[in-house]
């Protein structure tokens, strides 16, 4: 019997559960030391604990069914000045969820006074009843400093609707966010938070982020996020025109939510996502587990000439699994795919490209040893464009949520100019989960690959031209599970 967390497919550096189904991430906080991962399991509440945002505990289930329904997703704060009046005068822990019974489904509370070890439901639940809504769920709450009131962002079907509170246990609705971006399918998991606008001191804005769920025009599940203003009880979106802002470019980075609480001194934003699309969720060629979370990144704004776009960072926590680097280059490749005297499943790079007219060039991981197996993470400065080819990973199909088989053997494109002729980019590869970050983060993707075990190797590539590796470093990485 193979030894847990070291079964097929088993990510070494990424977040899964030792057994059954991980879903949405669920009541990300940080409290005296620990981030509390809670995530969706069948309906419950799962729990894990880190000092560290590698290495977790798991911890038993923390909110179960009960007599109202449920408990699905939703988010968790610190009650630093006991506004709820559960902790005595102290501080303590409270999430806000949603409880779904027979299709009704409303919005819950529920208090830990032990640091998230045990937990006791509100007797005078639900806080918000269902007000005559089919889709009305996955609750996230914030203090919101300059009205000294919480602010809760409740998904709608398609819209946003907004709530305060001066307390956690009563409510007031105040406003609805809806109209713009995109519509193709119900939105889900919102957050809502202020971020930096990096370069520019004492610049800031509000980021509304919501996930689409599962519709044939995004071809599966996907996520999208506005800009603008928050004054604690209406959002107002800055962008111009109504093209969505895509989250990521792959197809397995869904539901993030930010971490509440992270301490003033840290100063970061921090999220990270569930690895999988509703799509498919569930059926991926794993055993006993199912589903697991992004690595955690941190956020910031970056202007982008009159719009500000959302980035993405990995933790630099991250850092501490490095073992000793593998360095390339300077390397140029011409007409050709070169392949490296490396292979694993468990590795970051960073590279530094630039090129004069290649058609297109890129890195090619989880390669077999014949050649026939590989997942491309290239550019093609002539179509503008990075794209992420998974049809040779592995997989062609896995079974839909809905029935049928799903296309797994697909390409996912992302718009990028190429008029400064350099590029640099930083990506993880961890057995099944690829996340690929271009730039400053300004472009991810995050997929999902399930080739041979033997699939190791590495390759650089230039078609129509060449490319020239000014540097390309492979770090192993320490698995956070020995």
């Amino acid at each position: 019997m193979t030894e847990t967390y070291h079964e097929l497919y088993r990510p070494q550096f990424h977040l899964t559960p030792p057994e059954g189904p991980m879903s949405d991430p669920n009541g990300m906080v940080f409290y005296e030391g620990e981030y509390h991962q809670f995530y969706q399991f069948t309906g419950r509440w799962g729990h894990a604990v880190s000092r560290d945002l590698l290495h977790w505990e798991h911890l038993p289930l923390a909110l179960v069914s009960d007599e109202l329904g449920d408990i699905w997703s939703g988010s968790a704060v610190v009650d630093w000045q006991d506004s709820s009046g559960f902790f005595g005068g102290g501080s303590g822990l409270v999430a806000i969820f949603t409880h779904f019974k027979e299709g009704l489904q409303s919005q819950s509370i529920a208090y830990s006074p032990d640091k998230g070890r045990t937990w006791v439901k509100y007797s005078g639940n639900p806080v918000i009843p269902n007000p005559g809504l089919n889709d009305f769920r996955d609750p996230k709450v914030l203090w919101h400093e300059e009205t000294g009131r919480w602010a809760m962002a409740v998904s709608v079907d398609k819209a946003i609707h907004f709530y305060s509170s001066p307390n956690l246990r009563e409510w007031q609705f105040e406003s609805v966010f809806e109209g713009v971006g995109c519509r193709d399918a119900v939105w889900e998991c919102p957050d809502l938070f202020r971020l930096p606008v990096l370069g520019e001191p004492n610049e800031s804005r509000w980021v509304l982020h919501v996930s689409i769920g599962d519709n044939e025009v995004t071809d599966g599940s996907t996520a999208q996020y506005f800009v603008g203003h928050f004054d604690g009880r209406r959002f107002v979106c800055e962008h111009e025109g109504g093209a969505p802002r895509w989250t990521d470019y792959g197809q397995d980075f869904y539901a993030a939510v930010s971490y509440s609480d992270i301490p003033q001194v840290d100063g970061r934003a921090i999220w990270l996502g569930w690895t999988s699309n509703w799509q498919y969720p569930f059926h991926s060629p794993t055993e006993p587990w199912k589903g697991g979370m992004s690595i955690p990144r941190t956020l910031g704004l970056a202007r982008n000439g009159s719009e500000l776009r959302l980035v993405q960072q990995p933790v630099q926590e991250l850092e501490k699994l490095r073992e000793e680097p593998v360095r390339f280059g300077p390397l140029e490749i011409k007409d050709e795919i070169l392949r490296l005297p490396f292979s694993g499943l468990s590795y970051e790079f960073e590279a530094e490209v630039s090129w004069d007219r290649a058609a297109e060039w890129g890195i090619r991981v989880r390669v077999s040893d014949d050649g026939g197996e590989y997942t491309v993470l290239g550019f093609s400065p002539e179509r503008e464009e990075l794209f992420l080819d998974r049809r040779k990973s592995g997989f062609s199909e896995l079974p839909k949520r809905t029935g049928g088989t799903a296309n797994f053997a697909k390409v996912f494109r992302a718009p990028r100019s190429g008029e400064s002729g350099r590029l640099t980019m930083r990506g993880f590869v961890d057995d099944s989960v690829i996340e690929w970050f271009i730039g400053d983060g300004e472009d991810v993707f995050t997929t999902l690959v399930y080739p041979r075990q033997s699939s190791g190797g590495l390759e650089l590539f230039a078609h129509g031209g060449n490319a020239r590796f000014s540097h390309f470093t492979v770090y192993p990485l320490k698995s956070v599970w020995t």
